[in-house]
């Protein structure tokens, strides 16, 4: 990972606080090759257009049957405290604690019958689609490392896979980690902790126009990271932090400050308070995942919250369901009125979902049968729900929608067929982007 400080000042010649000082991840670059792009954007219709993905990731799990899909039905240990609201969608009705979400529910698909999940309290299946059981050498890539291999442009200046997840104290909620991509496809993390940090010492962003200054300060790191094995690809890093470097654009990006105030008071604040063992309720997140994308990222990644609710289910979910109503919402309209819905998708997901029971302490469990995601813009067809649970929401009882599905719409909102594009593994052998069987969900199609 490379630091950049500017010790004459206070900010950075580019006015960034020293405090917001850019840690450029050594193994976070990605975008280094082109490989089936145009045969893939043939395929699909989609011509060389900046398709792009924002996932946030819900880490711990949450309450399916608090949100989308309330069972008025069932009994009260099991309906639990909330009531459902008319959205502006005929015949679809959500929490009353997503009021926002119900005024947009005509730019939104549900899926409210979610399966495949392996149980894990992990982002793994989030992020790759796959089981972490039997992976191939070097394992499964996360969906931006492999779009950063296929849709990546060497010439960028902002790295095609963005991580904006923090270090959370549960070691499995955490992702950006390496694949048989390799690690010119982890994704920039400029919140991550990674070993082997580098101080440039002496190095301002006003020297960085002397590329030997640059090269010079890398060479201890070279020495000490090839004994590791760790520095494949450092060449391409050293182009690539230098082009992000000296552009500033990704500084831009990443400096919210510049947003005009109202579009940040209606994304909202959060807390920067780490919930739980997993991460912060940060609505600035999502705008910064916005501008990242705006500023040439294919995959930006964020961890939102802590979902994992074993006690006091509706005292939490009054606490979170506010503030998260608030972000995806604006992040939705802000792609509408920006121009960018088409060529956007947004998802918002967890691991699982909850029991239908809620047990002694007020809360709900782990419950891996049935789970429920948001999906938006993308160019899909929205306003609709797809998939329904029993009267209990306990089991998917039609139109159960598999995780892998989910990740084949992804890939074919991106413009990729998932039954042609696939990716080398260390040995070469070709491993397709989801397992036989699963395709794009048609009815988003």
């Amino acid at each position: 990972m490379l630091n950049i400080f500017d010790d004459s000042s206070s900010k950075f010649c580019n006015q960034v606080s020293r405090r917001n000082f850019i840690k450029i991840g050594a193994f976070g670059l990605g975008g280094l090759n082109l490989p089936q792009l145009l045969k893939a954007e043939q395929q699909t219709g989609k011509i060389n257009s900046h398709k792009s993905i924002i996932m946030i990731y819900l880490p711990g799990g949450p309450p399916h049957q608090d949100m989308y899909d309330i069972k008025m039905d069932a009994p009260v240990e099991i309906r639990g405290e909330f009531s459902p609201i008319a959205t502006n969608v005929p015949d679809i009705r959500i929490s009353e604690q997503l009021p926002r979400i119900a005024r947009l529910a005509d730019k939104c698909v549900f899926v409210n019958s979610l399966v495949g999940s392996i149980g894990q309290h992990a982002s793994f299946q989030c992020m790759t689609g796959h089981s972490s059981n039997n992976q191939p050498a070097g394992g499964w890539p996360e969906l931006g490392s492999a779009l950063s291999h296929l849709k990546g442009d060497p010439r960028a200046t902002s790295p095609a896979y963005v991580n904006l997840s923090p270090q959370m104290q549960h070691t499995p909620y955490n992702f950006g980690k390496n694949s048989f991509l390799g690690m010119s496809h982890t994704p920039f993390n400029p919140n991550g902790e990674m070993k082997g940090d580098m101080t440039l010492n002496g190095i301002t962003l006003d020297r960085l126009k002397d590329r030997k200054s640059l090269l010079r300060s890398f060479d201890q790191f070279r020495r000490d990271a090839d004994n590791s094995g760790a520095m494949q690809g450092l060449d391409s890093f050293n182009e690539q932090a230098f082009g992000v470097l000296t552009s500033g654009r990704l500084v831009e990006a990443l400096d919210v400050s510049k947003e005009d105030p109202a579009v940040r008071d209606r994304y909202g604040k959060g807390t920067s308070r780490k919930q739980g063992d997993a991460a912060p309720r940060l609505n600035e997140q999502f705008l910064l995942a916005r501008r990242l994308v705006e500023a040439g990222a294919r995959v930006v990644t964020l961890s939102y919250s802590f979902w994992d609710w074993h006690g006091s289910n509706f005292k939490h979910a009054r606490e979170n369901f506010p503030d998260f109503d608030q972000a995806i919402t604006a992040l939705i309209e802000d792609l509408h009125q920006r121009g960018m819905a088409e060529d956007t998708t947004v998802i918002a997901w967890g691991e699982f979902g909850r029991t239908p029971m809620i047990n002694n302490n007020g809360g709900r469990d782990h419950w891996p049968r049935v789970c429920n995601a948001l999906l938006a813009c993308g160019g899909m067809k929205t306003g609709q729900v797809i998939g329904t649970t029993d009267r209990l929401g306990g089991e998917a009882e039609n139109r159960p929608v598999h995780f892998q599905e989910v990740f084949a719409t992804l890939y074919r909102n991106m413009g990729i067929d998932v039954q042609q594009v696939t990716l080398p593994d260390h040995a070469g052998r070709p491993q397709y982007l989801v397992d036989s069987g699963y395709h794009p969900l048609p009815e988003v199609i």
